[in-house]
């Protein structure tokens, strides 16, 4: 096989596999400068096409920020890319392990190796970042790749598709493209470890797929991630934060702040809050250029629904930012919902657009458990300066990443894991913990030339015993 095609049927991705299998073998590990080499290549051709790569994704969502696409995209895959170029050396680097006493002399250590041929699916709504800093992170620990898109946007597809064929042959990294009956096949295939971003319900039927064949997984998942604001905080900061991480990509972000968690007594205050953080964000309400469309017309009728549901279930739904003229059908109005119940959709599913719900709290404890009665989610935020609330947040939750007096941010600090818990998720990536998720941590004892475990051998007598009776004292 010598270029990149786009499959059909599940029989080619499985040849390709076997060839890229094939080669890995014949090959072996590369060396630290190759994988920095092909670390740089990447990084460099796509700065060079920053604005194709912009106006293909603006293309497939109908109207996305270019400011968008390049803050969270490119600055995010060039700068996880430089993380790992920069600290490739020391975490190729074996590690020196303890050896027990009566082991000695001798040495033990863990050395890293590429686990082989890494299956990454990637979703819509990052198709930039979410395919290309997996397959960084598995370039980097040794592997070759084999990418599968979403089908919803092609034309980022078949961009990416020729500029990986620029870099790489095929036997090193692919894409395969495809309906979700492809991505079926995909998700059966024999990886080596196999990562996928996406739905809860996806998640499942990959992980299902993968376990037939034993494939160790990664899945970010998404779910819920509330926000927390402290009473008395100043609302114009929270406000602006939470509008920011809210609505950037039109709120269709896996950590975007799904539901907020205000102290009774701010509730007013900080409606009023939001809806001026918003209107300062978007002056032009959602005709503004830099605000980001639905992706489609499913989603869009999907999040209406979930509106009409709560109204007539008695929320009260508030428009907020201004009203803009000449609205195109899928820029969605940023929208608040109060008086949620438990009844309501939107109380349960994963919005994944630009609605807000608000709900109330009495107590910090209160909460916390209101928090802790859904499903772990992928990530959360505190907005709050008092140390002692912080830390009884910290420890009384359980989510996937933690930004505080913030939103999102954790995912740009590349030194730390990222990923889900529980129904958010399973593993991380990013960080040297990404590194060493796509690495096989094979553990190696030497033995000196005298080791008082050969004590221990047939046929036993008395030394054996004192021997014993000390190890087991």
């Amino acid at each position: 096989m010598t270029d990149n095609s786009t499959f059909s049927s599940p029989i080619e991705p499985a040849q390709l596999l076997a060839a890229q299998r094939a080669v890995f073998h014949q090959k072996g590990a590369p060396t630290l400068d190759e994988r920095r080499a092909d670390l740089s290549k990447l990084r460099k051709i796509l700065i060079a096409n920053r604005r194709q790569i912009e106006t293909a994704v603006n293309t497939d969502f109908g109207h996305r920020s270019r400011h968008e696409t390049s803050i969270m995209e490119l600055a995010g895959t060039v700068g996880g890319i430089d993380y790992l170029i920069k600290n490739l050396r020391r975490m190729m680097r074996p590690e020196k392990r303890h050896v027990a006493i009566h082991m000695r002399i001798g040495s033990a250590r863990v050395e890293y190796q590429p686990l082989g041929v890494i299956g990454v699916m990637a979703p819509w709504n990052y198709p930039v970042v979410l395919a290309l800093m997996p397959l960084a992170t598995a370039i980097a620990a040794g592997n070759r790749v084999m990418l599968k898109p979403s089908e919803f946007t092609p034309t980022v597809n078949a961009l990416i598709e020729r500029l990986l064929g620029e870099l790489f042959p095929v036997e090193q990294v692919a894409v395969v493209n495809g309906d979700a009956a492809v991505g079926a096949a995909f998700s059966a295939l024999p990886f080596d470890h196999l990562i996928f971003t996406g739905s809860t319900a996806v998640g499942h039927k990959v992980m299902e797929a993968a376990s037939k064949n034993l494939v160790p997984v990664t899945l970010e998942l998404g779910g819920k991630s509330p926000i927390i604001i402290e009473k008395n905080h100043p609302l114009d900061h929270a406000s602006a934060g939470i509008v920011f991480g809210k609505l950037v990509s039109g709120g269709q972000t896996c950590i975007a702040p799904d539901y907020a968690l205000v102290h009774e007594d701010d509730l007013a205050a900080f409606l009023d809050s939001y809806d001026a953080a918003v209107a300062s964000a978007y002056p032009d309400g959602p005709s503004s250029e830099d605000y980001t469309w639905v992706f489609n017309d499913r989603h869009l009728t999907r999040l209406n629904g979930l509106l009409e549901d709560a109204r007539t279930k008695g929320a009260s739904v508030r428009e907020v930012g201004r009203q803009g003229k000449n609205i195109p059908t899928r820029a969605m109005r940023p929208t608040v919902i109060t008086d949620v119940t438990n009844d309501m959709n939107v109380a349960h599913e994963e919005i994944f657009g630009p609605i807000l719900p608000v709900f109330t709290y009495r107590t910090l404890d209160e909460a916390i458990t209101f928090v802790n009665e859904r499903p772990r989610p992928l990530a959360l935020y505190y907005y709050g300066h008092d140390n002692a609330a912080q830390r009884k947040v910290l420890d009384g939750t359980t989510s996937g990443n933690v930004t505080i007096n913030g939103t999102i941010m954790h995912i740009a600090q590349d030194d730390l894991p990222f990923g889900g818990v529980g129904a958010s998720g399973i593993g991380a990536y990013h960080g040297i913990e990404g590194f060493r998720r796509l690495s096989h941590a094979k553990g190696i004892f030497v033995q000196g030339r005298w080791n008082s475990i050969t004590l221990l051998r047939a046929p036993f007598g008395k030394l054996a015993d004192r021997i014993l009776s000390v190890v087991l004292r």
